[in-house]
């Protein structure tokens, strides 16, 4: 494809300044650092987490003397104002093999997996709630039988009462109440 003048070109971007210096902070060893903030799967493209601001930074110079952290900002990219992280271009000191991290990266797996718990255990029921579930557990079909037949006295006394009509006078106004339950009869086919 021929380039035309109607096509649109990259415009020219300034350069970042990267300071040569390093950090005045301590240099951070790869052995002081939990193995699973650090990733060396890729030597070549080797990250960590920031001491300070917590997020993974690439660790430059690899090919060098001295390894450093990349130059970072602390918080997320495009909100608020970009501040420089304290930890940028601080140093980086090999003191473990990759091999050496691996084998710590999965010793520390298997510790924090036999830590998390595997049984979910019940919540603690109150004295109240205990005995509500008891008794539920204790009720059987012939028990509840039974229960409904000793209440059944005290259902026939309370209908009773119910259907005697109160001394005084009728209202003088509106119609009758029923005093009988009425049953409708469905037509016959």
């Amino acid at each position: 494809m021929a380039i035309t003048a109607a096509m649109p070109t990259a415009k020219e971007r300034p350069h970042r300044a990267r300071r040569k210096r390093a950090s005045t902070l301590p240099a951070l060893k790869l052995s002081q650092l939990p193995p699973s903030n650090i990733d060396l799967r890729n030597p070549l493209k080797a990250v960590l987490v920031c001491t300070d601001c917590k997020t993974w930074v690439l660790i430059t110079g690899i090919y060098s003397k001295v390894q450093k952290l990349v130059p970072h900002h602390t918080g997320k990219a495009d909100v608020a104002a970009a501040l420089h992280c304290r930890s940028s271009n601080r140093r980086v000191e090999w003191d473990m093999t990759i091999p050496e991290w691996r084998q710590a990266l999965t010793d520390a797996i298997t510790e924090a997996s036999s830590r998390t718990a595997t049984t979910v255990l019940p919540k603690a029921f109150s004295p109240q709630t205990d005995r509500t579930l008891r008794a539920r557990a204790e009720h059987t079909p012939a028990g509840r039988v039974a229960d409904w037949n000793a209440v059944l006295p005290r259902v026939a006394a309370a209908d009773e009462k119910r259907r005697a009509v109160p001394a005084g006078d009728a209202p003088a106004e509106g119609p009758e109440v029923p005093l009988d339950t009425l049953h409708p009869k469905r037509p016959q086919r």
